[in-house]
C-alpha cells in the first residue's frame, strides 16, 4: 500500500498541493498535519507509523515536509525500515529505500545526521563552558537573596518552624528545607 504524509507548519498554510502530488503518485491513504516540524509529538505522523505494514511505502513530497532536521528524517526512516516498509521522497529522488542506491544514500545521510548531532552537542558544550568561565550561572534563580537566606538560617537556628519561615518569606516549604539542608542544620 502507498501511504502519503503531508505537512505544513502553520494552520494558515495549505496542504492541497502536497495532497494532489501524493494522489497523483497513487497513495491509498494520506495523513495530513498542520504542525511545525520542530514539534516532536506529531499525532498524524505517529498514527501513520503505527499503521505501516511490511511492504508498504511511505511517500512524502519533500524531506522538509517530513522533518526539520537530518537527524529527525533519519529516525523516522529507521522506524519505517524496522517495520520492513519502504520510504520515498518525490522531490529528492535519491531518498528512495525501494532501490539499492537509495538505501545507500540514506545510510550516508544517517552518517551526516550523526555528525550534525555531534557537532551541535560540541558547540553547546563549548558555549556552556565559555559561559561558565564568564561567570554565567545556570539553573533557576534563588527565590531568596543571600541576605534573606542568612535570615532563614538565623530563624532556623532560633528554632522557628520551617512552615512559619516559609510563610514569612512567602515561599514554599521546600525552599526553606533546601536552605536548612545546605547548612547542615538538624
Amino acid at each position: 500500500m502507498l501511504i502519503g504524509h503531508a505537512r505544513v507548519s502553520t494552520t494558515g498554510q495549505n496542504l492541497e498541493s502536497q495532497i494532489e502530488h501524493l494522489q497523483a503518485e497513487g497513495c491509498d491513504k494520506i495523513f495530513q498535519e498542520k504542525l511545525t516540524g520542530f514539534n516532536r509529538r506529531r499525532p498524524q505522523l505517529e498514527k501513520m507509523l503505527g499503521i505501516l505494514q511490511p511492504g508498504d511505502t511511505l511517500i512524502v513530497t519533500s524531506l522538509d515536509r517530513l522533518a526539520r532536521s537530518t537527524h529527525d528524517v533519519f529516525v523516522i526512516t529507521q522506524k519505517v525500515e524496522t517495520i520492513k516498509a519502504a520510504f520515498r521522497s518525490l522531490r529528492e529522488p535519491w531518498a528512495d529505500t525501494t532501490s539499492s542506491m537509495g538505501k545507500f544514500l540514506l545510510t550516508v545521510f544517517a552518517g551526516l545526521s550523526e555528525l550534525e548531532r555531534n557537532l551541535i552537542n560540541e558547540r553547546t558544550d563549548e558555549g556552556r563552558t565559555s559561559a561558565k568561565r564568564r561567570g554565567v550561572k545556570f539553573g533557576r534563580k534563588f527565590k531568596l537573596t543571600t541576605h534573606q537566606q542568612d535570615q532563614v538560617r538565623t530563624m532556623l537556628h532560633e528554632g522557628q518552624s520551617i512552615r512559619a519561615i516559609a510563610r514569612h518569606f512567602n515561599v514554599g516549604v521546600a525552599t526553606i528545607d533546601r536552605i536548612k539542608r545546605s547548612t547542615q542544620l538538624s
